[in-house]
């Protein structure tokens, strides 16, 4: 769950003057300036006042009609890793601020900005696959989408705890999908075709049959201004020899040609790490669908709502969850419907754009038990009343890889359950003390300690900067390292750890940075 500002109100006013040191600099550091920085994908800059208070009226408009920053799902209906959205008092506070004339306020008081790295967010790599030729985006004012190839070059397999997309050119990568191919059919494919890559919406081989990619693993998208999530600790997905990785680029329109050659870092489990449950996923598809996939037709001129059930064959734990519809998509509804016949929610787009799609990672570890139902729900505009309908007048659509075509696609992965992983939380623990006090980083107490099962690591940042975390030994002896500069941003952090495989025994957790050195003492009983 995403972690703000406190703020006072009296008769619906904000008491006292805003400024931007005190007030709006720590919103845009960590909500916008991931974007809107040298380099990235947002049109302009939001790294200094000066940026900030140039675009006041813009930023005022954009946030007040939820335009920005982009995040689709309902933060009311649940949570998930990785959030970013403004709550109402924050959009009130902007738009204070601006009416207010933009104030800068105390320069002392304005944080740092973020020590954003030049390369990965995650650290190093252990393997890096990259574009071997440069793609030519045409300058024709139209979205593209392109796969390409990577041959990973593995002679054993792997487990994967991250995979982390760079794009070439930031400003225009809109987002990518990213797959494992264990078959060679995005490269039989691609030998087909005279340049490097080919342009495909959907499927590896460009047709509507070809499914089989849909079956294989599917690491993390991208989307930007988000930082590639590390599956928790213990979980890994695979990652077989001799397999390629197939990406699936949406390249925004441009109006002059731009050259783009993409990059994919990949990070296995460190030996230090015990893997002992494999990530695993099923797809909800239009069989999933009461009536069967025969259903799956919307005609011109029309709203229709398609509801999909799973019941699940065994007790599992719920990791995270993927929507996907095309440009008809209006809305997505996921819960798990129990045996004793309460609903646990899973996520809820009320409005749904396509532009901005992601992989969504709970808060929280969800038990969804043996005979549990997963019911999604997905409703689509053919009308004329939907602006992003590529026909006009509306045509009559059906499952399909095109853009013109629709899809009942929801990808979910999860691992067996274990005993403990209901009360599994992966956002950190605050208090109203911890998010007021915005003048020192710090960690906070280990929970729990002694230690037992999954323990949380919960720390604030006055400065988002690269972290490396690391357990020794109370004889200074280097025990795990579960973090190699990777970056976090300013305000609160959270990661875990399983503390089964340490030894009985005290142990020292560090993390440390440029000009930070954090420590705290815990305990594995006997």
């Amino acid at each position: 769950m995403k972690y703000t500002l406190l703020f006072l109100f009296f008769g619906g006013n904000l008491l006292g003057q805003v400024t931007y040191s005190e007030h709006i600099a720590p919103l845009i550091y960590e909500n916008c300036s991931t974007c809107h920085r040298p380099g990235e994908i947002g049109p302009f800059d939001l790294t200094s006042y000066e940026d900030v208070a140039g675009q006041g009226q813009m930023i005022k408009y954009v946030t007040r009609i939820g335009f920005m920053p982009p995040w689709q799902p309902n933060p009311d209906y649940s949570n998930f890793l990785g959030e970013s959205f403004l709550s109402q008092e924050e959009i009130d506070l902007i738009g204070q601020w601006v009416d207010e004339g933009m104030e800068r306020g105390n320069i002392d008081e304005e944080p740092p900005f973020p020590d954003f790295p030049e390369g990965s967010l995650l650290g190093v790599p252990d393997l890096v696959l990259s574009m071997s030729e440069a793609h030519i985006h045409r300058g024709n004012n139209r979205d593209s989408y392109y796969y390409f190839v990577l041959p990973t070059g593995l002679t054993e397999d792997k487990i994967v705890k991250a995979v982390e997309f760079r794009p070439g050119n930031a400003k225009i990568v809109h987002h990518a999908l990213i797959f494992e191919d264990t078959q060679g059919i995005a490269r039989a494919t691609d030998a087909t075709t005279p340049e490097y890559g080919f342009p495909s919406f959907g499927s590896f081989n460009g047709n509507n049959n070809d499914i089989t990619f849909i079956e294989g693993n599917q690491y993390q998208p991208y989307a930007p201004g988000q930082k590639a999530l590390r599956y928790p600790d213990g979980m890994g997905r695979p990652m077989a020899a001799g397999s390629d990785v197939a990406i699936q680029i949406h390249y925004a329109p441009s109006a002059s040609d731009e050259m783009d050659q993409s990059s994919v870092n990949i990070f296995f489990a460190d030996e230090s790490e015990t893997i002992d449950r494999i990530i695993d996923h099923d797809v909800f598809l239009p069989f999933n669908l009461d009536g069967g996939e025969l259903t799956f037709f919307i005609p011109g001129g029309v709203e229709k709502t398609f509801t999909g059930r799973w019941e699940m064959p065994e007790d599992r734990s719920l990791i995270g969850i993927f929507p996907h519809s095309h440009l008809l998509g209006k809305s997505w509804e996921a819960y798990v419907e129990h045996v004793d016949g309460s609903i646990t929610n899973l996520i809820e787009i009320p409005e749904w754009d396509f532009n901005w799609q992601s992989q969504y990672y709970f808060n929280r570890i969800i038990k969804a038990e043996k005979g549990a139902t997963i019911v999604a729900k997905a409703t689509y505009d053919n009308t004329v009343n939907n602006p992003n309908n590529p026909s006009n007048p509306p045509k009559f659509v059906t499952w399909g890889e095109r853009t013109t075509d629709e899809m009942f696609y929801m990808p979910f992965i999860f691992v067996p359950f274990q005993e403990g992983d209901e009360d599994t939380i992966f956002d950190p623990t605050t208090s109203t003390e911890d998010e007021a006090d915005h003048s020192r980083s710090r960690l906070l107490p280990l929970y729990p300690n002694p230690v037992e099962g999954r323990v949380k690591v919960d720390f604030y940042l006055e400065r988002g900067q690269p972290l490396s975390i690391a357990i020794f030994d109370i004889e200074g002896r280097l025990v795990r390292s579960l973090r190699k500069g990777e970056f976090y941003n300013t305000g609160m952090n959270s990661i875990d750890f399983r503390s089964e495989h340490l030894a009985s025994g005290q142990y020292i957790i560090q993390l440390r940075g440029e000009n930070l050195n954090l420590s705290d003492s815990f305990v594995k009983p006997q």
